[in-house]
């Protein structure tokens, strides 16, 4: 019995599969080694396979297109209602392989490897910002309990970061001062780090075309527009599932409706 149908739960080293034909009967449910996942599907004739989106399924479903194999990523919690007995791998990979053949299910479009790099980008860059703002925050801080008080804005704590790097100043004590270059030394590097990633990100918005139109509208900057076009891979999606169509009410004008 040839299999049409294939739920593939993910995970770190052991997969489960759940294979069905084209009258549903079950043909092979098993649990895969990472290692032996390739193998297990370069030896298939091309099915439909389904997963869910989380880590690594975007990569795993550019693996098994490439063997010639239709995939389709779908949100977890779409998945959810297909599962008909307790939590495990088995139960989670036969939902799977039911909701996939749903007609009305909603499926995710799958990001190419150079959008994933782009979105890593804006990620490492909010983490390191984020870093940024908790360590001007605990300098803050710090400098308070000494009664040294500076404006609110990243550009107004420069006038704190003076005071901790004079060590001619006795306006802190000597171990508050070692305390707090710690803290400021961190920051500058950080300062470094998010401008060299911006500057990765600027160069992939000017050979991103998506990302070049999108700054085009008023508002809209380098980072925010990279950040959209590395997220959203395929625009038309939302568009066909009426995500973007106007809803006209009884009476007046149409009203824009955005579900």
């Amino acid at each position: 019995m040839q299999i049409t149908t294939i739920g593939l739960d993910l995970a770190k080293n052991v997969f489960q599969v759940h294979g069905v034909d084209a009258e549903g009967r079950v043909v092979v449910r098993r649990k895969l080694r990472r290692a032996k996942v390739r193998e297990f599907f370069a030896g298939l004739a091309p099915c439909l396979i389904g997963m869910e989106a989380c880590g690594t399924a975007h990569f795993w479903a550019r693996e098994l297109i490439a063997m010639g194999h239709q995939v389709k990523i779908m949100p977890p919690s779409y998945v959810k209602a297909y599962v008909r007995r307790g939590k495990t791998d088995a139960a989670d990979a036969a939902a799977i392989c039911e909701a996939v053949m749903r007609p009305h299910m909603r499926f995710l479009p799958i990001k190419a490897e150079d959008q994933q790099a782009a979105l890593m980008l804006h990620k490492a860059r909010e983490l390191l910002v984020r870093q940024q703002t908790m360590l001007t925050n605990a300098i803050r801080g710090h400098m308070a309990e000494l009664g040294m008080i500076a404006p609110q804005g990243s550009a107004k704590i420069k006038d704190l970061i003076a005071v901790i790097q004079d060590s001619e100043d006795q306006s802190i004590p000597v171990l508050a001062r070692a305390a707090l270059q710690p803290l400021v030394h961190q920051m500058q590097t950080l300062d470094g780090q998010v401008e060299v990633l911006d500057r990765e990100i600027m160069a992939w918005h000017k050979t991103n075309e998506t990302s070049r139109r999108l700054a085009t509208i008023p508002g809209v900057g380098v980072i925010t527009a990279s950040a959209i076009a590395a997220t959203v891979p395929d625009p038309s999606f939302f568009s066909q599932r009426g995500l973007l169509r106007p809803s006209f009410q009884r009476v007046g004008r149409p009203s824009r409706c955005w579900v």
